[in-house]
């Protein structure tokens, strides 16, 4: 696993389908700014100066309970799964869910 791939929010952005389409280099190297749009999450653990959310005592805040809920986006708790394997030195990951995935692919195209 590439830890330079890890995003601040749990997703792990060495899958994406989208990174090679639009030239992203991965939620960290663009400081959370990405092809579609500028992410809170990343923002506030640049603020912070955490690695990823995981590293927060905070696991997780409103603003991620958000993300993994939310309808379309929401992953069933793979994100926080990551982000706590994460923060225990366990480096790999768990793929996003099918939903996640095809509700990114949507908005690419729109």
């Amino acid at each position: 696993m590439d830890k330079t791939m890890i995003a601040y929010c749990g997703t792990y952005c060495g899958v994406c389908e989208w990174r090679e389409a639009t030239g992203c280099k991965g939620c960290k190297a663009n400081a959370g700014k990405m092809f579609w749009g500028e992410c809170d999450k990343a923002k506030c653990c640049i603020s912070k100066g955490l690695g990823h959310c995981g590293e927060c005592s905070e696991l997780p805040c409103g603003m991620l309970q958000d993300l993994f809920n939310d309808p379309e986006h929401g992953d069933g708790g793979a994100r926080l799964r990551n982000l706590q394997n994460w923060k225990n030195g366990r480096f790999t990951y768990e793929k996003l869910g099918e939903l996640a995935q095809d509700s990114t692919k949507s908005e690419k195209k729109d």
